[in-house]
């Protein structure tokens, strides 16, 4: 078989324009807060917070009961424009969206 390497001639970002997500629940930033909150910031300019305090500590808390150490909450990140933290654990978007365009917050498990 023979191959070529690959160059900006024949990238295939040259044949097929990059993809820009235009879905407004897709989460730009996140920054966790004291009191195990999340500040967020959504690719259409609207932000606010997640309060995620009751969930995490709650008897049904499930994989949520994991962020309750201050260093596992703490390393939030983003996927494709989605809230995650290490072992798969992730937050729907377009819910926490729905929420802070109408509430300024998303408040979980209260």
């Amino acid at each position: 078989m023979h191959t070529q390497p690959v160059t900006q001639k024949n990238s295939s970002t040259t044949l097929v324009p990059p993809i820009y997500p235009k879905a407004p629940w897709r989460v730009a930033s996140v920054r966790a807060l004291d009191g195990y909150r999340l500040h967020v910031c959504f690719i259409d300019g609207t932000e606010g917070e997640v309060w995620m305090n009751a969930l995490i500590h709650s008897p049904g808390a499930g994989v949520f009961g994991s962020l309750s150490e201050p260093k596992v909450f703490g390393a939030v990140g983003l996927e494709h424009g989605v809230v995650t933290w290490p072992g798969e654990i992730d937050l729907a978007p377009d819910a926490m969206y729905d929420a802070i365009k109408a509430h300024g917050k998303w408040v979980l498990g209260a």
